[in-house]
């Protein structure tokens, strides 16, 4: 059996479509990015925002045309959107065959295949049971080969009241810390070179096995696997940062220089309202303290503009905020009120054109300090992940520890030596241009 697998959405849910495809894989399926000729069409869908939401229902009205003009079968829909909008995706997408939940990872292969043998003549979902299990399968890879993600944890207690996650993906689940570095010895053994960590909040890593945060322990442990060249953090809450944490960044040379604090706002009425549990204060000491600790270190967070009752007082203060913290990396949401949440009920949403207009300004004003960032880096000399090539031009494509896969810039350098995607090289940076640095082979 033949399956054209599509994932959408955040990094996460690509790991949980790695693990699927592992299991599908060992069960003897076959792969194909041809959606004409797949038996099975399968999409991981996203459901975080609006615009997450209609990608994901596009993708799979696209598919279930090749149940017609094609040779599907069977479509599948996985991932939040189908756990959220399971009956919807019933009465409104007849195609679709088959779900399969956030924690039935490990049942994919039963699920399509005892889906695939009711689907002649049979027009209805088919569920897997729910389990909070994590399960450990082989992972296929869709990332280039010298970096992957993996996910340490799932779910999340945070509640943010604009936040729909918990409900879909459930409470904040950590991966036992041995399965987590037998997957990154694997993950290394097959040239992995880099591991992203993530899950919705990779701060509070360990407290629901050991009662206390252990990230940094885990840290430790996966410095020590010989071969793998970085580690980076993503997604973590900045009222969770500690000491220890902060100075196992410092300290463990692997680790990237550069950490990922969703801050989503700096006004402290909205980020009460929010739900968050960092203010202002602590989100300015924290990143002073960061500064000063590592002088080196790349920060990059996230925001969201036009959150119910946003007054342009609090717009103006953000954006003097970004102004004076000059972060390194920053994406900008326009708020998206998510049915199910606290936040889509309150009184004073904003209308769209207002949230354009704010999201236009804060994005301007941090382009302009971005470029300084950028031009700041002429002169240094730094270690680059290569990962492509432009043959016509001479020149290799890369990553510094500043940036990471696909949110970050790249660094351009021009030389006559032969690199290879994956490869580390030395190089100084002769200019800047926009985002983006230009460099020189050392």
């Amino acid at each position: 059996m033949t399956v054209c697998w599509v994932s959408l959405g955040c990094d996460k849910n690509l790991v949980d479509s790695e693990k699927m495809l592992g299991f599908l894989r060992n069960r003897g399926f076959e792969f194909t990015s041809d959606e004409e000729k797949a038996d099975v069409i399968a999409v991981n869908t996203c459901c975080f925002i609006q615009d997450a939401k209609e990608e994901s229902i596009l993708a799979l009205l696209e598919a279930a045309k090749y149940k017609k003009t094609g040779n599907c079968k069977v479509l599948i829909a996985a991932g939040c959107m189908a756990v959220r909008y399971r009956d919807e995706i019933a009465k409104e997408i007849p195609e679709v065959d088959g779900i399969i939940g956030t924690d039935e990872l490990f049942k994919v292969a039963d699920i399509i295949e005892d889906t695939y043998a009711k689907a002649f003549g049979v027009n209805q979902i088919i569920d897997g049971n729910n389990s909070k299990a994590l399960k450990k399968p082989e992972r296929i890879l869709t990332t280039p080969g010298y970096y992957a993600y993996i996910k340490i944890a799932e779910g999340c207690d945070k509640h943010c009241t604009y936040c729909i996650i918990p409900k879909i993906r459930g409470e904040y689940r950590s991966v036992p810390m041995e399965d987590i570095i037998s997957e990154a010895k694997e993950l290394v053994g097959y040239g992995v070179k880099e591991l992203i960590l993530v899950a919705q909040e990779t701060t509070l890593y360990g407290v629901d096995l050991f009662g206390e945060k252990k990230l940094p322990e885990l840290l430790r442990k996966l410095c020590e696997i010989k071969g793998l060249r970085w580690i980076r953090l993503l997604y973590c809450y900045p009222e969770e940062v500690t000491d220890e944490l902060i100075n196992v960044i410092k300290t463990e040379p692997k680790i990237c220089k550069y950490i990922d604090l969703p801050i989503q706002h700096a006004n402290d009425e909205i980020l009460r309202k929010m739900g968050r549990k960092a203010t202002k204060k602590t989100i300015v000491d924290l990143i002073e303290k960061l500064r000063s600790e590592i002088p080196e270190i790349v920060i990059r967070t996230s925001l969201i503009t036009g959150f119910p009752q946003e007054s342009e007082e609090a717009h103006e203060e953000l954006l003097q905020f970004i102004k004076n913290m000059k972060f390194d990396r920053l994406g900008v949401f326009m708020y998206s009120a998510e049915e199910g949440t606290a936040a889509a009920k309150m009184k004073g949403q904003i209308p769209k054109r207002i949230k354009k207009r704010r999201y236009a300004k804060l994005m301007e004003s941090q382009q302009e300090v971005s470029f300084k960032k950028s031009s700041s880096m002429v002169e240094k000399e730094l270690d680059v992940l290569i990962e492509g090539e432009l043959p016509e031009r001479n020149v290799y494509v890369g990553r510094t520890y500043a940036d990471a896969p696909d949110v970050d810039g790249l660094i351009f350098i021009e030389s006559n030596e032969t690199l290879n995607s994956g490869d580390f090289a030395k190089a100084k940076v002769i200019k800047s241009e926009g985002y983006d640095l230009i460099g020189e082979l050392l």
